[in-house]
């Protein structure tokens, strides 16, 4: 008897897996939908607030930025000389622009830049709201009568947006103009013949399709570490148990997204 009792807790913790699992996604949707009511909200911006924000917008978004570009730029470089090559071996050359441009600027990139952000600043930060709220901060706020969610998790939140959104835009810019000193060299001569390129790929619903994709990739990465750091709901609290929730919850979602995009683009 006592061995069958101290076995109960294992099948009972296994059949609560689900309702979990599904309560844990529907405090990530809540989250979400709070986050962007308070995000769109003018009181949310008080002085404490702002001042937050904005440090928060620093120190995830200028660190990286350069060098990250950096990094895109050499791989765009190299990515671009050996696909020319290629399809000049096969005689393709016609198509080689063209599929740089989709594979970097519409693909690669933005999930690179969301990566990049949520593995640098958002599943750290969301850890560190996770050891904030194990320790009492969130409720020493409150007794100073401040809302931890505006003052802590809201900047970070947008901090986190605004960095995979800068990434992103500056990034494909610079593999844009890269991509054609590769091809083109310098020399306006093949001004015209790329942007119909440019043009043909960029169609109205690719357009539409790669900027939803950017902004769901930055909320994904903003949201989710964030509200897995402040619930923590099948975790114990730590900081780890917090960031590898983060983690997967996010993978899954960004992979959904890419899929999403992927059929968009090329059903």
């Amino acid at each position: 008897m006592p061995a069958s009792s101290t076995s109960l807790p294992g099948p009972r913790r296994a059949a609560g897996a689900p309702l979990r699992w599904l309560s844990g996604w529907w405090r990530i949707l809540f989250f979400g939908a709070s986050i962007l009511v308070l995000a769109l909200s003018p009181s949310s911006y008080g002085r404490t607030a702002r001042t937050a924000l904005l440090r928060h917008i620093y120190v995830d978004t200028a660190p990286i930025l350069w060098w990250f570009t950096a990094l895109c730029a050499l791989l765009t470089l190299v990515i671009t000389r050996v696909v020319v090559v290629t399809a000049l071996s096969y005689g393709l050359s016609q198509y080689a622009l063209e599929m740089v441009i989709r594979v970097l600027v519409l693909e690669l990139i933005p999930l690179t830049a969301a990566l990049f952000v949520a593995l640098r600043c958002s599943i750290p930060n969301g850890a560190a709201l996770a050891m904030m709220r194990r320790d009492g901060y969130f409720d020493e706020l409150r007794r100073r009568g401040q809302d931890p969610v505006v003052t802590q998790v809201l900047p970070r939140a947008l901090a986190g947006l605004y960095a995979t959104v800068t990434l992103a835009a500056l990034s494909c810019v610079v593999a844009l103009v890269l991509a054609y000193l590769a091809v083109y060299g310098l020399t306006a001569a093949g001004v015209p013949a790329y942007t119909h390129v440019f043009g043909h790929v960029f169609n109205p619903s690719v357009s539409l399709i790669f900027v939803l994709k950017t902004l769901l990739f930055s909320l994904a990465v903003s949201v989710i570490p964030m509200a897995s750091g402040l619930y923590d709901v099948e975790g114990d609290g730590s900081r780890e148990s917090a960031a590898l929730q983060g983690l997967v919850r996010m993978f899954a979602v960004l992979l959904l997204l890419e899929a999403a995009s992927l059929a968009g683009n090329y059903a």
